[in-house]
C-alpha cells in the first residue's frame, strides 16, 4: 500500500508536470548523483529524529505498564468544559503516542467515559506533551515560536473539536459492545495465564512493549523521511511551491502529505522544518497540527 501511494504521488507529478517517464539512460545518468542526494537528506532526517521516538515508545510504554486505565477515568470531571481543558493538558503527564491511545480511548469510552473527552484526548495529546514540545524545539531551533504556536494552535483545535463534540455527539457508540469487551476481558486473562512468565517482571514488560512499538511506528518514520527525501532530490523548491498556489495551496498541500506519510508526533517536526525555506510557516504549523490529529 505504501509502494503504490508513493508510486501513485510520482506519477501524479508527473501528469502536472506535463513530463514523461525518464528514459533507461537518462535514470542511469543521473542515478549515482540522485541516490546520493536521497541518501544524504533521508540519513540525516532519520538519525536527528530518532532519539525523540525512541523516548516517545519508552514513556508510551511504560505507562502502558504501570498505570491502570481506571486511574484516567477516574480524574474526568463531569462538567464540559473543565472536562474538555484536562483532556487537552492529559497529554502533559499522559504522553502516549497516537497509535498506542486508540485502544485505551477506545476501552475508557467502553467503560462510559464521554466519547467528547476520549477524542479531545486523542486529538490533543500527541502534541501537547514534553516530548512533542521538546522535538519540535529542537527542530526549529533558529524559531523557536514555532514550537509554542504548535502548543496554543493545537490546544485550541482540540479544545473546540471537543465541546462541538459535547453539543452534537449525544449517543455512545461503543456502549453497546458490552458483551464484546467481557469475551475480550476473558481472552486477555487467558493470554495472562499463557505468558505470565513474562507478565511478572514489569520492567521486562515495558522494554518488550517498548520495542514492538519502535518497529511499529519506525517504518512510518522511514517512509516519512525517505518521501521527504525523494521529494527534495526530483522536485526543487520553485514546482513545489507552483503547486501550492493561491493562498490556502500551502496548507491544503501539507495537509495532504501529512495525511499521507502518517509520521508520528514527536518526527514529523523534523519533516517539517525541512521545508523551512519553501513554505510559510503557517503552512508548516498546519503539517504539525493536522497530522497528528487525523492522518492514515
Amino acid at each position: 500500500l505504501n509502494a503504490l501511494t508513493a508510486g501513485c504521488l510520482i506519477f501524479l507529478y508527473l501528469i502536472f508536470t506535463r513530463r514523461d517517464l525518464p528514459s533507461p539512460s537518462g535514470l542511469f545518468a543521473f542515478r549515482a548523483e540522485q541516490w546520493l542526494a536521497i541518501k544524504t537528506v533521508f540519513v540525516s532526517l532519520f538519525l536527528e529524529a530518532l532519539p525523540f521516538i525512541l523516548l516517545g515508545v519508552l514513556v508510551s510504554s511504560a505507562l502502558h505498564v504501570f498505570v491502570p486505565d481506571r486511574t484516567l477515568e477516574r480524574i474526568i470531571p463531569a462538567h464540559p468544559v473543565p472536562g474538555v481543558l484536562l483532556a487537552c493538558l492529559l497529554g502533559v503527564i499522559l504522553p502516549v503516542c497516537e497509535c498506542g491511545m486508540i485502544p485505551i480511548v477506545r476501552g475508557l469510552i467502553r467503560k462510559g467515559m464521554p466519547v467528547y473527552i476520549g477524542i479531545t484526548y486523542i486529538l490533543a495529546a500527541p502534541i501537547l506533551n514534553p516530548v512533542t514540545f521538546a522535538s519540535t524545539y529542537l527542530a526549529f531551533r533558529t524559531q523557536p515560536e514555532m514550537a509554542y504556536s504548535r502548543m496554543v494552535l493545537a490546544f485550541v483545535c482540540a479544545a473546540a473539536i471537543g465541546w462541538l463534540l459535547f453539543a452534537f455527539a449525544k449517543r455512545n457508540p461503543l456502549k453497546t459492545e458490552t458483551a464484546n469487551v467481557h469475551r475480550h476481558h476473558e481472552h486477555h486473562d487467558h493470554d495472562h495465564h499463557d505468558h505470565g512468565h513474562r507478565r511478572d517482571n514489569r520492567i521486562l514488560q515495558t522494554f518488550t512493549h517498548a520495542s514492538d512499538e519502535f518497529f511499529e511506528m519506525g517504518k512510518y518514520l522511514l517512509l516519512g523521511a525517505f518521501l521527504t527525501a525523494v521529494i527534495q532530490t526530483f522536485v526543487s523548491r520553485q514546482e513545489l511551491v507552483s503547486m501550492a498556489g493561491g493562498s490556502f495551496g500551502p496548507h491544503l498541500l501539507m495537509m495532504a502529505f501529512a495525511y499521507v506519510i502518517s509520521l508520528c508526533s514527536t518526527s514529523d517536526a523534523f519533516i517539517a522544518a525541512s521545508f523551512a525555506g519553501t513554505f510559510p510557516k503557517g503552512a508548516l504549523l498546519t503539517f504539525m497540527v493536522f497530522g497528528p490529529m487525523l492522518d492514515f
